[in-house]
């Protein structure tokens, strides 16, 4: 349920910050509606189409603020993502394991989120956002990791696949919550967002082992052991087997995220991967975060918008399933992110409303398609010892192309091309760089730097004999 509330606080800024819309009190008035926006209309010529307090942007009169300043929250809670997760990244592995690091995170997502609902003012709310971005950085790994410790290897695929459908779930819910939630104020939606969030929160602390993986690997036998018999009590098997011979050297070392770098930096060819793979990222993840935020931009239902956007992200994840054994990497993402720069482009050259719409769920469909063929292949391209801080950095770079999302969305509520426009030709850009990396598919994985290496090197002789 994690992944639930992760999507929630996510993409909740495409209704809390909407740009509303408004009318002209006088319809005769011409030079009131021929205006593109109230900001240069006396006041007491227009109105807002809904109550004041139903947007950030009308409560706080943003409608005529710098697009810095009206994307502010939304960027503020990117750049708590990526703050959260170079700061949070190695603290599961290490001090607070896997279910104190899930209720650390879930906690303080869940109440920033509700002290969001009191904001007195836009750097308030954007400060509560940063650190809800912060919480929320390792929410979904977190959850991830900890639900496939705790099943045999047989469920791990199907406990990966749940955690993804509850992600598209709690995307699914927030134009619902919305919906029921229209003329009413936008602080419902965080409190309607938050509490649940919390009672999940109180689930986890009495109903959630800890990994008994992680505590085997720190050296805490007798509470693994615990565990091990509390699980297989709670389905219906008693454990009466000795475990006084069975020994396990405690982990001393890691390769935290930090040291893992400092390995990949000093390698040219890894250091040339890591960066190509993130600069691809970066375009990626403008276009995966950004799109539903813009929505509104489009000038189509906004609820009905973003629940044909949250629906996409499920038949994406099979197209890349079926895409992985039959199409290399490079041309998968390639093609991929091809297709989303030039129908983002279109929404822009498009006048009909329908047409742009169906642009607009191409250019995000590529876009999440994208993005998981993507973390598939940076999974391929690192080995074992630094993968997971490789992985790691690439989620930071797509988080990076969210922070300057709601910067353009903000811009492009005046100028179209600076949202749908430069989305395209970010993501078409950065996805050409993939071509200057190694192709893997139908390559094994490596577990050593060494042997990566050696790997390399053979395939630059192949390339150039």
């Amino acid at each position: 349920m994690a992944w639930f509330f992760d999507a929630q606080q996510t993409f909740i800024s495409a209704f809390t910050d909407a740009d509303p819309s408004w009318h002209c009190i006088n319809k005769t008035d011409w030079s009131c509606t021929s205006a593109v926006s109230p900001c240069s209309l006396p006041e007491g010529s227009w109105s807002w189409d809904q109550p004041k307090h139903a947007s950030v942007i009308s409560e706080w009169s943003l409608q005529c603020s710098p697009p810095a300043l009206v994307g502010l929250p939304a960027s503020s809670f990117f750049m708590g993502c990526l703050v959260g997760g170079l700061s949070l990244a190695t603290l599961a592995d290490s001090r607070l394991g896997r279910k104190k690091m899930l209720v650390f995170t879930c906690f303080t997502v869940s109440i920033t989120a509700g002290l969001a609902a009191v904001s007195p003012n836009v750097w308030v709310y954007s400060a509560l956002r940063f650190i809800c971005g912060i919480g929320r950085a390792t929410v979904g790994t977190s959850a991830l990791v900890l639900s496939t410790e705790l099943v045999g290897k047989r469920w791990r695929d199907r406990v990966s696949v749940i955690g993804f459908v509850l992600f598209t779930s709690g995307f699914l819910s927030l134009p619902a919550i919305a919906y029921f939630n229209r003329g009413s104020s936008w602080r419902n939606i965080y409190l309607w967002t938050s509490i649940p969030s919390f009672c999940y929160i109180i689930l986890i602390c009495f109903l959630v082992n800890e990994s008994p993986r992680w505590l085997f690997v720190r050296g805490r036998k007798n509470e693994a052991i615990d565990t091990l018999k509390s699980i297989a009590k709670s389905n219906g098997y008693f454990i009466n087997t000795s475990f006084s011979n069975l020994h396990i050297a405690e982990e001393k070392w890691n390769v935290d995220l930090y040291s893992a770098l400092r390995i990949l930096y000093q390698k040219k060819w890894a250091f040339k991967r890591l960066t190509t793979v993130m600069i691809v990222g970066f375009g990626v993840g403008m276009v995966y975060y950004g799109m539903p935020l813009n929505l509104a931009n489009l000038g189509s239902n906004l609820y009905l918008s973003v629940t044909i956007n949250a629906l996409v992200e499920l038949p994406s994840t099979l197209i890349a399933l079926f895409l992985i054994d039959r199409i290399s990497r490079i041309h998968s993402i390639l093609i991929l992110t091809a297709i989303s720069g030039i129908t983002s482009i279109a929404c822009v050259l498009l006048a009909a409303g329908g047409w742009k719409m169906a642009m607009e769920v191409v250019s995000y469909f590529s876009a999440c398609t994208a993005f998981t063929l993507l973390l598939i292949y940076s999974i391929e391209l690192f080995p074992t010892s630094v993968r997971n801080s490789a992985i790691s950095m690439v989620r930071q770079a797509l988080v990076f192309g969210g922070v300057f999302a709601p910067l353009l969305v903000a811009e492009g509520r005046k100028r179209r091309f600076l949202s749908f426009g430069v989305f395209g030709l970010v993501i078409a850009c950065c996805g050409m760089f993939v071509s200057s990396l190694p192709e893997t598919r139908g390559r094994g994985l490596t577990d050593t730097m060494e042997e990566e290496e050696c790997k390399e090197i053979a395939s630059s002789s192949y390339m150039n004999p």
